[in-house]
């Protein structure tokens, strides 16, 4: 919760799937329809499709109405696709770096051919327009290619010996089976983060999508099946809002799981990349949030994903609206004024107005949780050590951005800001190629990146004597 980019960016809700004749512009949204090639609606274990007991709704977050119902996979599905992939690692940890390359890369390719496709379906079970469900997409893929690459670069090390009749190796294998567990803001680009590092390292997965967003892993299944990944090498088990915990805690205890691979919500992964407060100087602080409620008046429309325009659409439900109310309300009985913006907006339940508050302060909700809201709070500071002591009180430390023209204040904020990524004059951060992770209560671990990959590896050091 340091210095964040804007909340509104990454965070929109599901639309219709209409085709583009019948669609109606600002009147409200209409029922979705999904592309047909790639909707599942079963679970993905042991290269096969199957159905739970029960069935539960995949709501389209604009309309409320349904998508379309999937497997409400419970403990038996869980744990039987960990035995899926613990039979399945073996055999594909032992297969050559170069099989595997190829078949990330196959997969890779498939989902570059169906990029449209699995584009509408991020929209329609997330919500967020549709340029940017597109961008995802690309994004999601780049880390199969990138993964594919670096298959083919797990280097050991051999280590000079202290006596001349040893030699010292150092090997790095596969942890195992790896549990995925993913968020619904990125449904697509969250899964293959984690899955191209796993599986390019050898091991095997069971993903465990948001109970909103299943749709998008299933449809990676689809065409991971496709692309020749070996029965049982991805698994896929989604559940509703009810069975996530016992599936969740089966995944978490399950001896035969080695990895846990986990994004999500404040109160379980502790934050993400998104602008939650805005630190400005005194002295540039009125001309500031004049110029960004013109901005934000301008350039933000509010309305579903697939309407040509819209740049917010709905957030992922009711209970996330609730959110960004309490946190106004709480805001404004302390004192900060709403700028812009404030109320739910009349395009649906789920749609909130682009809100910003000034006169905020650091105790209020706004600065000390992570709303996930279209809600922009400032808070005025007077030095450059306020400003780096305000961020840094937070317990949170994922990214942090901040601007200047300075080099010696870029090097000395840079150092000192605790987070994990920081933007410089830059708020688009994200790179396949780039470590992405934070500190304090921001989650372990990095993903992406050449680092990414050494999550799912282990370290051996082999003594090799009597030479």
């Amino acid at each position: 919760m340091a210095s964040w980019r804007l909340p509104w960016t990454r965070l929109r809700a599901a639309q219709r799937l209409l085709p583009a004749p019948l669609r109606r512009s600002g009147s409200g949204p209409a029922p979705p329809r999904l592309p047909g090639p790639l909707a599942r609606s079963g679970g993905f274990v042991g290269g096969r499709w199957v159905q739970a007991a029960a069935a539960f709704p995949v709501l389209d977050p604009a309309s409320g109405a349904e998508l379309g119902r999937v497997a409400d996979c419970g403990v038996a599905e869980a744990r039987a696709a960990v035995r899926a992939a613990w039979e399945a690692g073996p055999g594909w940890s032992a297969a050559p770096a170069k099989e595997r390359s190829v078949l990330l890369r196959k997969w890779y390719n498939l989902m570059m051919e169906n990029k449209d496709d699995l584009a509408k379906i991020i929209t329609a079970e997330n919500g967020k327009p549709l340029k940017e469900a597109e961008g995802e997409i690309l994004y999601s893929a780049s880390f199969l290619e990138w993964f594919a690459e670096e298959a083919c670069r797990i280097y050991g090390d051999i280590i000079p010996p202290s006596v001349k009749d040893r030699r010292i190796l150092v090997l790095k294998q596969p942890v195992g089976v790896a549990a995925i567990i993913t968020p619904w803001n990125f449904p697509s680009a969250m899964i293959t983060r984690k899955v191209g590092a796993a599986l390019a390292a050898g091991c095997t997965v069971v993903v465990k999508p948001a109970e909103d967003t299943p749709l998008s892993a299933l449809a990676l299944a689809e065409l991971a099946n496709q692309a020749g990944i070996p029965a049982g090498v991805y698994n896929v088990v989604p559940c509703s809002q009810q069975q996530t915990p016992a599936v969740g805690e089966a995944l978490c205890t399950d001896p035969l799981v080695a990895k846990i691979s986990f994004t999500g919500s404040t109160a379980t992964g502790k934050t993400c990349v998104c602008t939650n407060r805005f630190l400005v100087q005194k002295k540039v602080h009125d001309a500031f949030v004049e110029k960004f409620a013109k901005a934000i008046e301008r350039e933000l429309r509010v309305g579903n994903g697939f309407d040509e325009g819209t740049t917010q659409g709905p957030l992922i439900n009711e209970k996330a609206v609730g959110k960004v109310e309490r946190h106004i309300s709480d805001a404004v009985s302390q004192g900060a004024s709403i700028v812009t913006g404030g109320k739910r907006h009349s395009f649906g339940k789920n749609f909130f107005e682009p809100t910003l508050l000034s006169n905020v302060t650091t105790n209020m909700l706004c600065t000390q949780e992570e709303t996930f809201g279209p809600l922009a709070p400032v808070i005025k500071f007077d030095t450059e050590a306020e400003a780096v002591a305000i961020a840094n009180s937070a317990n949170v430390g994922l990214a942090g951005y901040f601007y200047s023209q300075d080099p010696a204040q870029i090097w000395r904020v840079a150092e000192q800001l605790e987070v994990g990524i920081v933007g410089v004059n830059e708020g688009i951060i994200s790179s396949v190629a780039c470590p992405f992770g934070g500190v304090k209560q921001s989650g372990l671990g990095r993903e992406g990146s050449k680092y990414g990959i050494d999550e799912y590896l282990e370290i051996k050091y082999v003594c090799f004597g009597g030479l």
